[in-house]
């Protein structure tokens, strides 16, 4: 058995306040083709969790994703395949579209659908560079994970933010978004969807902040 969770707290905080952030790297990002982006992630442990290892592939994640200015990142993506993702969506140049997400870790998370309503979200992803394709998600989910910590998370995500959230699981069990773009003619580069998609999208996406919610 591990140490009780509030002492493994207290352990973290003391090994933070230490000057730990500061060890934090920007990782290589894995691009598609890499097996390790086809491999469905293994869920781990509370010791695990706490470890000084994991703890740092927590912060080398965030560090990775806002050098890269993600709207969030899967450890698979970083070439880790465990049940890790982080979020943080702060005015992000890349999705102006997409409502603010405050920095979240999620560690073995599980989504379900509260209704199959759903939504065309045009998608982009690190792991696949210069690539954006529309896809299906589920307009409103309940998100259940464990926080850095091993503190519990559930909530309820709609619109772009469970898009956001939907994305980011999906690396967890080896897919892309490019596996559920349903139309291919969608697909184009970053500078096409500027030049011909961008407008047209981003009157869809106010309909879409309208109705879920920012």
């Amino acid at each position: 058995m591990g140490r009780p969770r509030a002492a493994q707290k207290t352990a973290l905080a003391a090994r933070r306040t230490e000057g730990y952030d500061a060890l934090m790297t920007i990782r290589k990002i894995a691009h598609i083709g890499h097996p390790v982006l086809r491999q469905v992630s293994r869920e781990i442990t509370l010791d695990e969790l706490n470890s000084e290892a994991v703890q740092r592939l927590i912060d080398d994640m965030i560090e990775t994703m806002r050098d890269a200015n993600g709207a969030g990142i899967a450890a698979p993506q970083v070439h880790e395949p465990l049940r890790i993702c982080v979020l943080e969506v702060k005015d992000n140049p890349r999705y102006p579209y997409k409502p603010n997400i405050p920095l979240t870790v999620l560690v073995n998370p599980k989504l379900r659908p509260l209704s199959e309503d759903k939504f065309d979200n045009y998608e982009g992803c690190l792991s696949v560079p210069n690539l954006r394709g529309v896809v299906r998600r589920f307009g409103e989910l309940r998100v259940e994970a464990r926080d850095r910590h091993g503190e519990p998370i559930d909530l309820v995500a709609r619109g772009f933010t469970a898009g956001t959230y939907q994305h980011e699981v999906d690396h967890l069990d080896g897919k892309l978004f490019v596996d559920r773009v349903e139309d291919p003619s969608t697909l184009c580069t970053w500078t096409e969807f500027e030049r011909f998609h961008r407008e047209g999208f981003l009157e869809k996406a106010q309909a879409i902040v309208a109705k879920y919610g920012g």
